[in-house]
């Protein structure tokens, strides 16, 4: 869990759709408002499908989409909002500001954010960086706090990596 320079950081390999499910579900367990995470991988690595494990676990019933073409999608859970952005399809990163984005990092909502080096500069700093690779036809998983709330988010709820 923490690394030779400190770092908390856990890895995963995901055999397949129903362990990505069942990753996102585990991270839904320490979830708190303010926390603020980057989803990093390329096309289908599995971002979309993490975070649908995660709502669903939060107890969200609907639809979980991809917000390629909306740039957002807003969660109102029991606890929490949940906003899910993806920024795939931004050209400026002050493509951040001029959506209306600026105050996310209120502390009342939790954030996940694909695709953030697309609005470099004017995003939140992350909690957590979460990296998804494609292995064959499985997924490997690298979580990496990057603040010490993460820190600590991650020792919760990461005790199976």
């Amino acid at each position: 869990m923490h690394t030779a320079d400190d770092t908390v950081r856990c890895r995963c390999h995901l055999a397949d759709e129903a362990a990505t499910l069942a990753f996102g579900a585990q991270l839904a367990q320490a979830l708190t408002p303010g926390l603020t995470f980057y989803l990093e991988g390329d096309l289908g690595a599995g971002k979309t499908t993490l975070v649908r494990g995660l709502l669903r676990a939060l107890g969200h019933g609907g639809r979980v989409k991809s917000p390629t073409y909306t740039l957002a999608e807003i969660y109102s859970l029991p606890a929490f909002e949940l906003y899910h952005f993806d920024l795939y399809r931004m050209h400026d990163p002050r493509e951040w500001l001029d959506a209306g984005f600026r105050d996310v990092s209120d502390g009342q909502a939790v954030s996940l954010i694909e695709w953030p080096e697309k609005a470099a500069g004017w995003l939140p700093p992350p909690d957590v960086i979460i990296r998804l690779t494609i292995a064959d036809d499985a997924r490997e998983i690298e979580c990496e706090a990057t603040s010490p709330r993460g820190a600590e988010y991650l020792e919760t709820c990461c005790t199976s990596c």
